[in-house]
């Protein structure tokens, strides 16, 4: 009997080469994935197999020498997940995050995959993860433009113009050429002025790039929103933007931090409530203190839970993306329709996209081969 392993190794150039930057490629796969999620051919972590990833966060205060302290988007974290169907592949992402790297020129995060046999659980690749995270975080706003835009949209908003706001204009363009104005809200001008470089190097069909001075002007006249920025160290510094600065049939996104009007996301005769994955914020909120969007996370996903939980909207008037994907729910059901998409952030994306570029890699003969053993030792 062969018992020796093998796993493939994959350096960010190697990742680069096997087309992870595919941006079409990366939104099919979301849909394949969120079908998958959909039907529930998929485990995350935690008693209800809908857990984000278990955090590992430092003291704020610490006797012990050499023990790190709490900073800015300072943890460790681990994200585990099984995607079935053609994918079938158990894998973990895990990242280290410091917001003071970027004074010693390293990125915020610095993420790698673990890709998994889910029958014998030995490894099947080891890959540099900070290319793929970005582009499936860009994927997913991607696929809800696929499914929840209204037609031929003209004018999106990107607030917060970071990696992820550059992967979501990606997707945006990909999915909807129509696209002429990009209008860009940001904290710091060296970022916005980063930003909007960006945008006329690699989107000349773009004609017009707006900075805007606040998020109302950001909201007026777009017909897609994406909301990618930090999270500022106050709750209430957050951006928060009104319904009536919304135009009729806008689609806001929102990948982290979003405070809105809860009166105005209850009226189902205004707004649709569009989730990624309701059962990942029911998960991070049942038992905990109202309002959660507060206590527990600024995502507007925790503040569709609060919703729920109030008893101010159904649990039926929140609709997971996977739901629209397969047909057993509409999208968009109005030209004029106004819709809210929470995006959260899954492993399962990751493992999903990871194993389309491991599979890419074998087949161009990318990456480094490490042996793990010939024989266990304790077997």
């Amino acid at each position: 009997m062969d018992t020796s392993v093998d796993f493939l190794y994959l350096s960010e150039e190697d990742m680069l080469k096997t087309g992870v930057c595919d941006m079409k490629g990366c939104i099919d796969t979301m849909q394949e994935m969120f079908s998958l999620m959909g039907k529930g051919d998929y485990r995350m972590g935690g008693p209800n197999g809908n857990e984000h990833g278990i955090i590992m966060t430092f003291p704020k205060t610490s006797g012990i020498t050499g023990m790190p302290l709490d900073a800015p988007d300072r943890r460790i974290v681990a994200m585990p997940a099984y995607v079935g169907g053609d994918i079938h592949m158990c894998g973990i992402k895990c990242y280290g995050s410091n917001q003071n790297n970027r004074a010693k020129g390293l990125p915020r995060s610095t993420l790698m995959l673990t890709l998994i046999d889910p029958e014998t659980g030995v490894p099947v690749a080891y890959m540099s993860a900070n290319v793929l995270s970005a582009m499936r975080t860009g994927a997913v706003p991607g696929l809800g433009v696929r499914f929840l835009c209204r037609k031929n949209p003209k004018v999106v908003s990107i607030v917060g113009p970071g990696v992820m706001g550059k992967t979501a204009l990606a997707a945006f363009l990909t999915e909807q050429p129509s696209i002429e104005t990009v209008k860009v809200k940001g904290r710091r001008w060296k970022g916005i002025d980063e930003f909007v470089y960006y945008c006329k190097k690699n989107f000349p069909q773009a004609k017009n790039c707006v900075v805007c001075e606040n998020y109302k002007e950001a909201c007026s006249g777009a017909d897609i929103i994406c909301f990618g920025a930090n999270n500022a160290l106050k709750f209430e510094d957050n951006p928060y933007i009104k319904g009536e600065w919304l135009k009729p049939g806008a689609l806001v996104i929102s990948t982290s931090a979003l405070l809105m009007d809860e009166d105005f996301l209850a009226d189902t005769s205004k707004c649709r409530l569009v989730s990624d994955n309701y059962k990942m914020y029911e998960g991070w909120g049942t038992g905990r203190k109202y309002p959660t969007q507060k206590t527990v996370s600024t995502l507007i996903g925790m503040c569709f839970y609060d919703l729920v939980s109030t008893g101010k909207v159904s649990r039926d008037a929140v609709i997971n993306i996977g739901d629209i994907v397969n047909g057993k729910a509409e999208g968009r059901t109005s030209e004029d329709q106004i819709i809210v998409y929470a995006v959260g952030g899954m492993p399962t994306e990751d493992v999903a996209w990871g194993t389309k570029c491991v599979r890419a890699a074998k087949e161009m003969g990318i990456g480094q081969r490490l042996h793990l053993w010939t024989k266990p030792k304790f077997a």
